[in-house]
């Protein structure tokens, strides 16, 4: 069954998590802590985290960007600030949903379900795609600028590839949310936004060429056609 680590330091919101996780189904381990929370991680693998934004020792920001450096692991992330800056930082550090608190267990489940079938996008036939001096490794899953390599996270190689793979195709928001997240995605349609902000920048922080992602005002975003 897939495993879910729980990251929190209220004892008794682990155990009501734990609670409806395991009725469900899922293997659930737990963290009080970052270091706990870094050390579990390397440990059990876990498919899905759910981590809480204010832990002590290490912040639930700097966790979640020490764990998306080096795995592709779903990340919900739960935060009792409500202010938009908060939710934005953790998505962009590589969070792919969040939770404020409080909130219910039961729309909790159902987002890490909604995760665990989010399907991979399957973007084009071709090996490699190149624009200018950005080349796209589709199999390889690299994106490079020149001979740099640049560090996307997997949600955002996704948005990355599904866009390329169609220059001058205008997706919007909501069409982008069902090829990268699923139709069975629960949260802010701004979270592709976010992603696709940190992917934009990553990127043209290294190519001297126009922005390859272009906004449609209004509508959603498309690739620059050449």
């Amino acid at each position: 069954m897939p495993t879910v680590l729980v990251v929190d330091d209220e004892t008794p919101l682990r155990d009501l998590i734990r609670a409806y996780l395991e009725r469900d189904g899922y293997t659930v381990v737990e963290a009080s802590t970052g270091k706990e929370a870094l050390s579990a991680a390397a440990l059990h693998n876990p498919d899905i985290i759910v981590l809480d934004l204010m832990i002590p020792e290490i912040d639930g920001t700097e966790v979640c960007r020490r764990i998306r450096a080096s795995s592709d692991v779903y990340i919900i992330m739960l935060t009792a600030k409500a202010d938009e800056v908060d939710r934005v930082v953790g998505l962009e550090v590589g969070a792919d949903d969040y939770l404020t608190k409080p909130f219910s267990p039961r729309e909790l489940v159902a987002r890490v379900r909604a995760l665990l079938r989010r399907p991979r996008v399957q973007v084009v036939a071709a090996r490699v795609l190149r624009f200018g001096d950005l080349t796209i490794d589709v199999d390889g899953h690299e994106v490079r600028v020149g001979n740099e390599i640049i560090t996307l996270t997997a949600t955002e190689y996704r948005l990355i590839a599904l866009l390329a793979s169609t220059p001058g195709r205008m997706y919007s928001r909501a069409q982008l949310l069902e090829h990268v997240w699923g139709s069975s995605y629960y949260g802010d349609d701004r979270v592709v936004d976010v992603h696709i902000a940190n992917a934009r920048r990553k990127i043209q922080e290294n190519s001297t060429s126009q922005p390859f992602v272009e906004t449609v005002r209004g509508a959603g975003y498309r690739w620059r056609q050449s």
